[in-house]
């Protein structure tokens, strides 16, 4: 009867230990993970230049309207900015040409507002900010510090759109979420393997989980 209690007792306590090596598996493996997801943002932020337009508010006609200045704002970007395939044209230079044109680009919102028949304000501005995860098409932006171009409409308290100037990932097809091929291949060119297997692939938290990663760049 002892050496049967001893063999059960001797199970729970294997059982418990079991339960807490793999509990501090998981633990350990998850924020090597975030770690790695950590790390990949902090290279694409200094990588890419997103595009942010915030509504006045989340009502029907507000956000209609921050439509209409995004495709207004869009429009005048693609007729005047430097296209990314262009030689020597960088995300710094994009940087600097936002930067330089700022005004003129208040003005196409401002437009693009009167024409919509709204009396709000825009203003345009280059900033640095949190924003969390974001998918945008088949590319997913971990969240964290990025700089980014953005129009506010009013009070800016509506929902956003947002897109990406550098690389230009903005929607090539808006309707099936089509992103231009250009800006992935330059995406590739800046980001390694693993960084950008993870804003494109969805499953990839779970890959790096289960299965690890390849080497790291310079290794």
């Amino acid at each position: 009867m002892k050496r049967k209690k001893r063999t059960v007792l001797c199970m729970c306590i294997a059982f418990v230990s079991a339960l807490l090596l793999t509990g501090w598996l998981l633990a350990e493996r998850g924020l090597l993970v975030g770690a790695k997801e950590s790390r990949t943002q902090e290279h694409l932020a200094q990588e890419v230049l997103r595009f942010h337009v915030l509504a006045n508010s989340d009502s029907e006609e507000d956000q209609k309207v921050k439509m209409q200045v995004k495709e207004a704002v869009l429009a005048y970007l693609e007729d005047c900015m430097p296209r990314n395939n262009e030689k020597d044209i960088t995300v710094e230079a994009t940087k600097k040409w936002v930067e330089y044109h700022l005004e003129d680009l208040e003005a196409v919102a401002e437009n693009a507002l009167r024409q919509a028949g709204s009396t709000d304000k825009a203003q345009a501005e280059l900033v640095w900010d949190y924003f969390p995860a974001k998918t945008y098409g088949d590319v997913t932006f971990p969240a964290g510090e990025y700089e980014a171009l953005r129009i506010k409409i009013g009070q800016a308290k509506g929902q956003n759109w947002w897109c990406c100037l550098y690389p230009n990932l903005c929607f090539v097809d808006a309707v099936h979420a089509v992103v231009p091929e250009e800006g992935k291949d330059t995406l590739r060119q800046v980001l390694d393997k693993e960084e950008y297997e993870m804003v494109t692939a969805p499953d990839y938290k779970i890959k790096w989980f289960f299965f690890g990663g390849g080497s790291e760049k310079g290794q």
